[in-house]
């Protein structure tokens, strides 16, 4: 039997999405011999386009609340003009750390901390900010584990065992190790607190609503594409913190919110059935 065109299609659009042909990048295949491997729950969180999308741009949005991570971006980032660009950067570590062999995954993460080290400046008030500061690490990291999770448990595992949860940060723990970071929350528990105790350093101004809004406002690759980002784009919003979304001044999506969750939940679910 002929493969299915509309599986096709949904598989062709998220490869082009994800994957710059221009550079030549085709897929990451997964591998039994990398940092994880079948068994761990990364690999069943991580899997997740959709849950993955809609994780990552949640995660952005809270990273960008903190001035020396919003600084770096916006210093040293070609993000105003090329969003898919960082994007697509963003998701082929994840997912070279994630699924690629060990080899790959350690050349991955070294190329990062190169690029770190090159990253530092001077917030607007003068004080120093550095890319590799293990802090600032552990800041973009611990939003990122938590959107990841929260995204996949709304949207595909909304059971998922505490037990799991706690596994999935002592997994992922592992990158932000290995980057530099620290601390590194290691279960729920920790991740939470983090967070909390990390808020006293945020700050919204117009340069983090600027970023925000550029991430929002972005085109989508195609017209094709241009509902699904939609839809998603208010799932993230809507998976955010209510204090966050309040200092973004970003309203969720209130009494539609049905109608983003169901919208984004079916789009989850066609796009697991196209990639099984």
């Amino acid at each position: 039997m002929p493969p299915n065109p509309f599986k096709r299609a949904l598989i062709a659009q998220v490869r082009s999405v994800f994957n710059d042909s221009a550079k030549g990048e085709k897929p990451v295949v997964r591998q039994p011999d990398g940092l994880f491997g079948p068994q761990s729950v990364c690999w069943r969180v991580h899997g997740d386009v959709v849950t993955m999308m809609v994780g990552g741009v949640s995660a952005l949005l809270l990273q960008m609340l903190h001035p020396a991570v919003l600084a770096g971006v916006w210093d040293h980032s070609a993000f105003r003009q090329d969003m898919l660009g960082r994007l697509r950067r963003t998701a082929r570590f994840i997912a070279v750390t994630g699924y690629d062999s060990r080899e790959a995954a350690e050349a991955a993460i070294q190329k990062v901390r190169e690029v770190h080290l090159r990253v530092r400046g001077f917030l607007p008030d003068g004080t120093p900010y550095a890319a590799n500061d293990p802090r600032l690490l552990a800041w973009v990291h611990v939003t990122e584990a938590v959107c990841f999770l929260d995204a996949w448990i709304r949207y595909a595992e909304p059971r998922m065992p505490l037990a799991d949860q706690d596994r999935y940060f002592a997994e992922f723990a592992i990158i932000a190790e290995a980057l530099g970071a620290d601390p590194v929350p290691r279960s729920r528990a920790e991740a939470e607190a983090l967070i909390q105790e990390m808020r006293a350093e945020l700050v919204a101004d117009a340069r983090t609503r600027e970023v925000a809004r550029l991430v929002l406002a972005q085109p989508a690759p195609s017209l094709s594409v241009k509902p699904f980002q939609a839809m998603i784009f208010q799932a993230a919003v809507d998976l955010l913190p209510a204090w966050a979304r309040e200092m973004h001044a970003l309203s969720g999506p209130g009494i539609a919110m049905p109608v983003v969750r169901t919208g984004t939940a079916g789009i989850a679910s066609a796009f697991r059935w196209a990639f099984r």
